[in-house]
């Protein structure tokens, strides 16, 4: 079977909508087993959807007072906003990114200070527009797998179908539930997702409810990274709290498999790799970094700087959306132990088959 490939989302309004024209599949209770794939909720759309909640930012959060920056290749830098002096140092190229601590104009000319005693020319700095997707908080044990559209589509009314024109097209962030999940004869998996309307595995990435790794003690934090789904899930103990997209190490730069415990956490630090290739990067105050793997130096942490979260596209970090990155920092600081991180590949073939014959309700 084909690796899927994802991008990036998070919105209620199809979850929302999909509630108000399910047709039911079978009666009976939520879970049951498929004969193709294994055990999935039968299809009524009866789950409030206030279990998937808004995460609340803090009140002082430090997505309010911090303005991020790419940096043109070759660019010079002054020890004052004044082309006469001589520059410090030219950044060379790369993959440089700078956070703006203020803004001055002098003589005509537009300058931002990107460190003390440095200045750039604002015409050789990009500003970002960090993304604004994020994850759900989940008050609610989810009774079914879930997750977002990753690419846009239109779905088929039937698993293998061709789209059907009188269903609107879903575009990526938009969030859904599975309610039943077929195989078809090329090996794809197909879900439903309310309302007669299937879709295939490659259009999503999906979570579910799993079982802590038994290195992980009762009550404990831990999240679980999905290096197929591009996903990660936060828990405390058995409990899911919080829910959402990664972009976790690229091919040629794997992130490894294996259970871990965050060693060292950083609310703004330096990352840089690589120097002299031309994948150099060098990467001020990224966000919200916990260490986890240590021989390798692998962190969760926010991306500011890019927003394919589902697809692959770090260097073997773990890179979040900086407002999830913000929340599961946040919240593991709490933990009586730092956090654990499980780093997996999910089997999307075998995905529903943790549940045992008659279970109900998932993994509890």
């Amino acid at each position: 079977m084909n690796r899927k490939m994802a991008i990036i989302g998070s919105v209620f309004a199809l979850s929302i909508a999909l509630s108000l024209m399910a047709q039911p599949a079978i009666a009976g209770d939520c879970f049951y087993y498929s004969d193709d794939v294994g055990f999935v909720c039968d299809g009524r759309m009866d789950a409030a959807p206030e279990q998937f909640e808004e995460p609340d930012l803090p009140v002082e959060s430090l997505l309010d007072r911090v303005l991020y920056a790419y940096m043109e290749d070759n660019i010079n830098i002054y020890p004052e906003p004044n082309l006469a002096v001589p520059p410090l140092y030219n950044v060379g190229e790369g993959f440089l990114y700078v956070t703006i601590h203020s803004e001055v104009n002098v003589g005509g000319q537009h300058w931002y200070a990107i460190n003390p005693g440095q200045y750039a020319l604002a015409e050789d700095i990009r500003l970002v527009t960090v993304s604004d997707f994020h994850g759900v908080e989940i008050s609610v044990q989810p009774e079914r797998p879930f997750g977002w559209i990753v690419q846009d589509v239109r779905p088929s009314r039937e698993p293998a179908g061709e789209p059907d024109p009188e269903f609107e097209k879903l575009h990526r962030l938009d969030f859904f539930q599975v309610y039943d999940a077929t195989i078809d004869e090329d090996g794809w998996i197909w879900y439903h997702i309310g309302g007669n309307q299937w879709i295939r595995q490659t259009q999503v990435s999906l979570l579910d409810v799993d079982r802590a790794p038994e290195e992980v003690g009762d009550g404990e934090y831990w999240v679980e990274i999905d290096l197929y789904e591009q996903t990660f899930t936060a828990y405390e103990g058995p409990r899911m709290v919080y829910a959402g997209l990664i972009s976790s190490g690229l091919n040629r730069w794997p992130t490894e498999e294996g259970i871990f415990q965050v060693w060292s956490r950083h609310t703004q630090t330096p990352m840089s790799g690589a120097e002299g290739k031309v994948d150099y990067y060098n990467i001020e105050d990224v966000p919200f970094t916990m260490y986890f793997d240590r021989r390798n130096e692998i962190a969760l942490h926010g991306a500011y700087w890019h927003d394919r979260y589902g697809f692959k596209h770090s260097h073997g970090c773990v890179n979040m959306p900086v407002r999830d990155a913000e929340w599961v920092f946040n919240w593991s600081a709490k933990a009586s132990t730092d956090l654990w991180v499980w780093v997996r590949t999910s089997d999307p073939s075998g995905y529903f088959e943790k549940y045992g014959d008659g279970v109900e309700g998932g993994v509890q």
